[in-house]
């Protein structure tokens, strides 16, 4: 059976013809669109007739980039999906100064002496022989020099990582492109775009049409929520005091929270993972609203460090009779917090309101018809330099017949398409070996 109806599980699901077992109601996991009339708190999952609703996304905007030309071509197979050219930037409160995405490549937008000083730094940086590299704060100060990291990357990454970069192993140097020849030309004039996430598509009609639509050839039992692993005599029990027996697993669930219900242990730290408060708005357009994607913020009041616009991407995430005059914008603010430090309801409510304000004081937003947060329990998967975990875990979990797929369940940083790939080589694999037509009936 396959653990999880996000888009690895459905993807499974789809080649192999397993049953799913989902703990929520509906498909798609984090990766799922939903939809809030204004000045409403009752979330649809179905577009309503009229078109008079916010689409938000449950774990805030996940946009398809990169991927196989064959995933691709399956994903457009089932939904029309648009291609956009990502539109993202810094902004940088305390200057007022709105830098493109990445700020290493457009120095200009510092003045002359910074933009010199910054080259110099990266220059002597990246050609020192004696590197340590072991955190994240390693890689950040050995990449771009200790200005660009007191003016951005120190900040941004305490709060993106919830105070963990200066313990964690580095990321993978995609997501912050360290290119000299790039740089100088931005200093002096205007980069190209890089990035993996350059280019993206999305569906016309909201992610959570793509997720129904693989729904619908699969076997899924919804309302099943895993609460214990019995590995040894390879049984699942449910919140509902239900209790399943399995052969072979396929799991998409996060790897830690898969150990703890299994109840397995390894003698090392697990690699850690920061949730994330997603807080989607709808609201009137404030005079200076980005026209951006997304924004990166190094510092802000309420402690987010990213705001996205849904709206920007597409006016078909706000209301039917906003589509053409778009006064109003549909925005997404993440707030990393340490592994499962939810926040109460009063600490809820104001994190909510500082959001808010901020975003008034900035000019971004006036007034909100919409406030609605969703946490997502398990965001980011980092890793401790040296550590095992991650194999060993994996390790473990497959001599008890349980095998884990997609980015969470592998502990690996990926988008949607590598995702729904993963998914369709697990399944089948699954079905390569009799499992399906075995275990589904």
């Amino acid at each position: 059976m396959i653990l999880g109806a996000g888009m690895t599980g459905l993807a499974a699901g789809l080649v192999s013809g397993l049953p799913i077992l989902e703990a929520s109601e509906f498909p798609g996991g984090i990766c799922s669109s939903y939809y809030l009339r204004p000045n409403s708190s009752q979330r649809l999952h179905v577009a309503p007739r009229d078109g008079n609703a916010y689409r938000f996304e449950i774990g805030g905007g996940h946009w398809i980039f990169g991927g196989d030309p064959v995933v691709l071509r399956l994903v457009r197979s089932l939904v029309e999906v648009r291609t956009y050219v990502r539109k993202s930037t810094v902004y940088f409160p305390d200057r007022e100064l709105v830098v493109p995405y990445p700020i290493q490549n457009h120095l200009r937008y510092f003045g002359t002496d910074l933009a010199v000083r910054a080259l110099r730094e990266m220059t002597e940086a990246l050609s020192a022989v004696s590197r340590t590299r072991r955190t994240m704060a390693d890689w950040l100060r050995e990449s771009f020099g200790p200005t660009l990291c007191e003016l951005f990357f120190d900040s941004f990454h305490d709060l993106y990582t919830a105070g963990l970069w200066k313990r964690i192993r580095p990321q993978d140097g995609y997501k912050s492109p360290v290119n000299l020849s790039l740089a100088i030309q931005g200093a002096f004039g205007d980069a190209p775009p890089v990035g993996y996430n350059a280019t993206f598509v999305y569906p016309a009609e909201g992610l959570n049409t793509l997720a129904q639509r693989m729904a619908v050839r699969c076997k899924i039992h919804y309302g099943k929520r895993v609460v214990r692993i019995d590995s040894r005599d390879k049984a699942l029990f449910f919140d509902d005091q239900s209790v399943m027996r399995y052969t072979t697993v396929l799991s998409t669930l996060p790897l830690n929270r898969m150990m703890e219900l299994a109840g397995l242990t390894l003698d090392e730290e697990p690699d850690p993972s920061p949730s994330v408060l997603v807080i989607n708005i709808g609201a009137t357009k404030g005079p200076r609203c980005p026209g951006d994607h997304w924004v990166y913020v190094p510092r802000s009041n309420a402690g987010f460090h990213r705001a996205g616009f849904y709206s920007n991407v597409d006016p078909l995430f706000l209301p039917s009779d906003s589509h053409r005059r778009q006064d109003r914008v549909s925005i997404y603010v993440e707030k990393a917090y340490p592994d499962g430090q939810k926040p109460t309801e009063v600490e809820l409510r104001a994190v909510c309101r500082d959001v808010l304000e901020q975003l008034q004081a900035w000019g971004w937003i006036e007034a909100a018809e919409v406030v609605d947060p969703t946490w997502i329990d398990v965001a980011y998967t980092w890793s401790w330099p040296g550590s095992t975990w991650r194999e060993r875990a994996l390790q473990v979990l497959e001599s008890h017949e349980i095998y884990q797929v997609g980015r969470f369940a592998r502990w690996v940083f990926q988008g949607i398409a590598d995702s729904i790939r993963d998914g369709l080589m697990a399944g089948g694999a699954m079905d390569a070996h009799g499992l399906s037509r075995q275990d589904s009936g």
